[in-house]
């Protein structure tokens, strides 16, 4: 039996080696691999299954930012980047197996039909919600602009149980997260991604802000990930004259396109501070890119990710989608900021850049004379070859990251205590503040609520060591609070403007913008080594 075998395994062999001798065409060889395997693989694999693998082993041979997206995930995709979509407006969570209202969304048909954050949603379309998941409930949640949703609705405040129709409409999907006066004459504006709707949403935000008196900007572009370069463009145009180059490509005949602003903008003149940090990616990078090369920001934080690939969408007859790398894309004066994508750790960022010492110390970083540039107007030194170098380097919060917080907040110990506080509590608070402004001036959060998630912390195995135990707290007490104000009050983004007040980068935009003489120092032309001396 045993001779049996191996004379089989033999002859297996031997018409394998007889088959490499032939020359197959490569697409063939595919085809013969996918026979192959229907017809002799152990387990049955339909066509589908081993086509979406083969484009998986594909894909991982390009760089990193060519992907696949399957029919649903591209419909997914799109949906995000158009910038709305058709629901009721409201955001929610499950906490103790019930599905409640978190927050409204402004002039959505949530609040026309009268719903309040705090309220508790028993049933959609009669079904009850009970031990459904997040995903499920959105779907039933969304669908079709102007049909109905039924919804069965509890309000703790006063008992009252009541049946609703909301009729769904376009519901917009901001990629701006907050713009307010941070003070009487510096505006901010946090921009999260760059969709459809972000040329329209910056316009109006920076007319009212404006309006407002605001003289100079903090644009923040901390942890945006990029999106439409369309919109990267648009937003550019708000801060720069006409016929300024945002960035120009090269795609794969080596040719050059060229994007220009086209002189449209809201906020030409005044004093601008970008804040960017190791998260700032892509579209993103384009915006900075552009308004350092052009002397028009103080760039401050930290290096932003570097990623200079711009991806086409190649659309698939069953509606699933490539997404490929078509060109590369190069500042005003330059420079390629795309860093090297071969290896493990390249969308390790934090923890990389943390191992190396980069996050907290600017000198670790160190750039060769080849990948030195000048900008356009001053003549500054500038750095490619990897990320968008701040013009103030401002270290990372090491106990922001701390692990403990982490994993606080990665199993929503916090969150939980916090939405069981104001749940019992929140008519209590809205008596006595009235607003944002008042409760973000006035209200401190009791002790006995931080040191509720301390304990709950502890019984989960994550006790709080004694290492900077002061500012560990002040930052938890911190993010409590900001989980109050954007489940109390509608509108902004409160819980941001919340943790604003303790962002290093932000001190360090409003010191730039509250001294003339220094921020304008900051864009002076770079001395050269003979003046230095």
């Amino acid at each position: 039996m045993l001779l049996k075998k191996y004379i089989l395994i033999g002859l297996g062999l031997a018409a394998f080696s007889f088959q490499t001798n032939a020359q197959v065409n490569p697409k063939e060889k595919l085809w013969q691999t996918l026979k192959a395997i229907q017809g002799n693989y152990v387990d049955s694999l339909t066509d589908e299954t081993l086509v979406n693998a083969a484009i998986a082993g594909m894909m991982r041979e390009l760089d990193p930012h060519s992907r696949y997206f399957s029919h649903e995930e591209a419909g997914q995709m799109q949906e995000a980047m158009k910038g709305n979509f058709a629901g009721i407006g409201i955001q929610f969570m499950m906490e103790h197996d019930s599905l409640y209202i978190t927050q409204i969304v402004s002039g959505g048909p949530a609040e026309k039909a009268g719903l309040k954050a705090g309220d508790r949603i028993l049933a959609i379309d009669k079904a009850p919600v009970t031990g459904t998941d997040n995903f499920a409930i959105m779907k039933k949640i969304r669908g079709e602009k102007g049909s109905p949703v039924s919804l069965q609705v509890l309000r703790k405040m006063d008992g009252a149980k009541f049946t609703t129709e909301i009729i769904r409409d376009v519901v917009a999907d901001r990629s701006i997260r907050s713009a307010y006066m941070i003070t009487d004459k510096v505006g901010y504006i946090s921009l999260h991604i760059f969709s459809e709707t972000t040329r329209t949403e910056m316009d109006n935000a920076l007319i009212l802000l404006k309006e407002q008196g605001m003289k100079s900007l903090i644009l923040d572009l901390q942890g945006n990930g990029g999106g439409y370069v369309q919109a990267a463009i648009g937003v550019a145009d708000e801060f720069l004259p006409k016929d300024k180059l945002v960035f120009y490509s090269v795609g794969k005949d080596k040719g050059k396109d060229y994007y220009y602003t086209g002189g449209f903008g809201n906020f030409m003149e005044g004093n601008l501070v970008v804040l960017i940090d190791q998260s700032t990616a892509s579209a993103s990078e384009i915006l900075t890119g552009a308004l350092q090369d052009w002397d028009r920001a103080v760039i401050v934080g930290r290096r932003s990710f570097g990623k200079g690939l711009m991806q086409r969408p190649i659309p698939v007859f069953d509606g699933s989608v490539l997404e490929l790398t078509g060109a590369r894309y190069y500042t005003p004066s330059g420079r390629s900021i795309q860093k090297p994508y071969h290896g493990s750790s390249y969308n390790d960022n934090v923890q990389t850049r943390f191992a190396s010492g980069e996050l907290t110390n600017a000198h670790v970083i160190h750039f060769p004379d080849s990948l030195k540039y000048t900008t356009l107007v001053n003549k500054r030194t500038v750095y490619g070859g990897g990320g968008i170098m701040p013009d103030r380097f401002i270290p990372i919060d090491t106990i922001e990251y701390n692990g403990w917080l982490q994993d606080v907040a990665e199993q929503n110990l916090a969150g939980k205590i916090t939405f069981d506080y104001l749940d019992s509590n929140r008519a209590a608070l809205l008596s006595s503040y009235h607003d944002f402004k008042a409760f973000n001036k006035q209200y401190n959060v009791p002790e006995y609520l931080v040191q509720e998630v301390v304990g709950a912390a502890e019984k989960a195995g994550l006790p709080l060591h004694l290492n900077s135990k002061d500012r560990i707290i002040s930052l938890l007490s911190l993010e409590i609070k900001g989980q109050l104000a954007s489940q109390l009050f509608a509108g902004n983004d409160y819980y941001l403007q919340v943790l604003n007040s303790d962002n290093g980068s932000i001190r360090e935009a409003l010191q730039l913008l509250e001294q003339p003489d220094r921020f304008a120092q900051q864009l002076k032309p770079t001395a050269t080594k003979k003046e230095k001396k």
